[in-house]
Formats: C-alpha cells, sequence, structure tokens
C-alpha cells in the first residue's frame, strides 16, 4: 500500500501512529490503519500500544470524540520484547519475514537473536514458529502505550519497515523460483519437504531429552 502524500490527513494520522505495525488493529500496517481512519472505514480506538494517548491523539487530528480502547483489538499494557531461546532455536529462518523491522538476526539452519533496539514487541514472530522458541519478556513494567514508547523509536520503526518492504520483493522472487525449480522435481521436493519436518521434529525431540536428562538428580 503507498503511503499517503505528505500533510494529508492520513499522512498526519500515520505520524500520530507508535509504528509498531503489530497488526492488531485489523490492517496490514500502520499506514493501512491510517488511510481506513481517514477515509471514515475504522475507529480511533483500535490500536493498543498506542493506548488511552494515542486515542487522544488521533481524536485531535480527526475532531472525533475520545473514547476507550476496544478490547476487542487488545489492551493497553507494557511494552514486550521477543527473546529467542538459542538452544531450541533450529535455524528455520520463518521468523525472519515475519518481523516487520527485520529485528531477528540469523541465517538458514544457524541460530537466530533479536536484536532489542529494533523489536517492537509486535509478536508476529511467535505463531510462525515451529518449535516455540521465542517468547516475549515485559520491557517497560510500569509502562504503557506512549509512556513506553518514544516518538524517536516510532521513527526508528518506521524506517525500518520501510527498508522491510523493499527488500521484500527480493526474498518473494528467490521464494518463488525455488518453488518453480521443486515443481520441475516433484518426487525430489516433496522427499525433501519431508526430510524438513523430519529434521525440525528431531531436533525438538533431541532438546526435549537433553532437558528432560538435565533435571534427573
Amino acid at each position: 500500500m503507498t503511503e499517503a502524500p505528505s500533510g494529508s490527513l492520513a499522512a498526519r494520522i500515520n505520524d500520530a501512529l507508535p509504528q509498531t505495525q503489530c497488526t492488531r488493529c485489523g490492517y496490514p500496517d500502520c499506514n493501512g490503519y491510517a488511510e481506513a481512519i481517514a477515509a471514515g472505514d475504522a475507529a480511533i480506538n483500535q490500536c493498543p500500544p498506542g493506548g488511552a494517548e494515542g486515542i487522544g491523539r488521533l481524536s485531535s487530528l480527526t475532531g472525533r470524540p475520545a473514547i476507550a480502547l476496544d478490547p476487542q483489538f487488545g489492551i493497553e499494557a507494557p511494552r514486550l520484547m521477543a527473546v529467542i531461546d538459542e538452544a531450541w532455536c533450529i535455524g528455520c529462518t520463518l521468523c525472519l519475514d515475519a518481523c516487520p523491522t527485520d529485528a531477528i538476526l540469523g541465517i538458514h539452519k544457524r541460530m537466530h537473536t533479536v536484536i532489542e533496539a529494533h523489536c517492537t514487541g509486535c509478536e508476529l514472530c511467535i505463531p510462525v514458529c515451529p518449535v516455540d522458541c521465542i517468547s516475549l519478556e515485559v520491557e517497560t513494567p510500569g509502562l504503557s502505550g506512549w509512556d513506553a514508547w518514544s516518538s524517536t523509536q516510532a521513527d526508528h520503526s518506521r524506517q525500518r519497515y520501510e527498508s522491510h518492504k523493499v527488500r521484500r520483493p527480493a526474498r518473494e522472487e528467490a521464494a518463488a523460483k525455488l518453488a518453480q525449480d521443486a515443481s520441475a522435481d516433484a518426487p525430489n521436493a516433496d522427499a525433501d519437504a519431508d526430510a524438513r519436518k523430519r529434521s525440525v521434529v528431531e531436533a525438538a525431540m533431541a532438546r526435549a531429552r537433553a532437558a528432560a536428562a538435565a533435571r534427573k538428580p
């Protein structure tokens, strides 16, 4: 989605959003939500990371009354930080593309790690991890909304997200080429897929056995 022209209502609304790109508002990114608000298609109380102060900012911009955060989109809470258990990570790389700010560093079949300065706590990496090695820790105890997230951090996150979007087509093209190559040799592709699945399961089981052995007196 192309961002609205600078100075437009949608652009000003986007500037007032926290840029966590968490999608909890029901839109693919903060810009999408801003466009929907400007068009009258979305309410101003759908952004949990922005919290009550964020709703106040949107109220001032749109002239709509400030209302409580809609709980169907989440609750205002302290900012979270993704943490990868590197001992359990199998290097599947699925979290790399899921992260909107490229805050996860890693390569195929090698452990990944989170770059804390880039993590927005969006939680989008959690559901894609096949071995559940990513957890969330409270980064700002007692602070939520804009008390837990500065304008400088929002600007940084937005820049990271824009760079992520630029790199995404190249990743998708590479993935499409791999899929095309695989379809040309379906039996081998199926075997490779089965082997990858077995590798994931076996790695998880091996770690579980090791953890159980470590717990024994």
